[in-house]
């Protein structure tokens, strides 16, 4: 009884990190872009505010939206919260981690991306079909990255299961500095940009028809399923750049739930995370938004990495 009480806490506590953790990070993200750009920004805790006033406002449905329309932000939210709780961030073995391995949560959001893209056709706007014919037609190539870069990590450890790779390289810190493995992670770093909609693949802060992708499917959605929305795209970013941490750098990754660990495992997962996310700042402020026709070169770039990181790793070994 008391290590089901342990490990229900510990799911919990890992939901509330990612459900407090994650605007920050969105916000760490931003304000470091306007830095680069010579402004002084919106305050770090500006998403939060967001948030919090998108809950407040009303609903507006469009007229020809049905069921689907409704029920999408409450799917794409709760399939980021599993997501949650089967990536190790703090500690590891995460408690769920038999319920679904790698592949489970490549699947997953892919799921909460099949929802979006059909409650984009629902709302019967231009935008919305538009939004989600290149949100399916770029995910038909980032998927396929993503499996082959995180096969290279898993082929590793010999294993998909999420905690027994992360457990596997935290007895050999020497992999981080594995060419396969950096291949692998600047893949990931690439399919990171894609899946959450940032520069160069899409830019999150215009809503031009040009350049729409993400933000043309949810054009229609207000108040409440906005949020929800948001706050499981803002989950998602932290999600990426978590895998991105953990994966290729577990040190400092908790294997017990002492309290010490935790507070070790926590300071560890926010610096790396804060890193992260200066990086992907960084990369949206020194390059241009794609064309259209230019996004399947850039996203085979991240095939392309994952495959020689995979062919390197059975040539070269581990």
């Amino acid at each position: 009884m008391f290590e089901i009480l342990v490990d229900a806490g510990a799911v919990l506590g890992q939901l509330l990190l990612a459900l407090c953790f994650a605007p920050l990070v969105t916000g760490i993200v931003k304000k470091t872009k306007a830095r680069l750009q010579n402004r002084e920004g919106a305050p770090v805790v500006q998403p939060y505010r967001d948030l919090q006033k998108l809950f407040r406002k009303g609903v507006v449905v469009p007229s020809t939206a049905s069921w689907i329309f409704r029920l999408t932000p409450y799917i794409l939210f709760a399939t980021t919260l599993v997501i949650v709780v089967l990536v190790p961030t703090l500690f590891s073995p995460v408690p769920l981690h038999w319920a679904g391995d790698i592949i489970t949560v490549v699947y997953l959001f892919a799921f909460g991306r099949f929802f979006l893209a059909l409650a984009g056709l629902d709302a019967g706007t231009a935008f919305g079909g538009l939004g989600s014919s290149r949100e399916m037609s770029i995910a038909a190539i980032i998927e396929p990255a993503m499996m082959l870069a995180i096969f290279t990590v898993s082929v590793t450890a010999g294993s998909t299961n999420l905690s027994t790779i992360v457990a596997s390289l935290s007895t050999t810190p020497a992999a981080a500095v594995n060419p396969s493995h950096i291949l692998a992670f600047a893949g990931l770093f690439i399919v990171t940009l894609a899946e959450t909609g940032r520069i160069p693949v899409d830019n999150p802060a215009t809503h031009l028809e040009l350049t729409m992708i993400h933000e043309a499917m949810i054009l229609e959605y207000s108040g409440r399923y906005l949020a929800l929305v948001e706050w499981a795209s803002q989950m998602k970013l932290l999600v990426f750049l978590a895998l991105l941490s953990n994966m290729f750098f577990p040190m400092g990754m908790a294997t017990t739930l002492s309290p010490i660990a935790l507070v070790i495992a926590l300071i560890a997962i926010a610096a790396k995370t804060m890193v992260l996310a200066i990086v992907v700042a960084v990369v949206e402020s020194t390059n241009a938004k794609l064309r259209l026709f230019r996004v399947p070169e850039f996203l085979m770039v991240a095939f392309i990495l994952s495959l020689l990181a995979l062919i390197l790793y059975f040539i070269v070994g581990a």
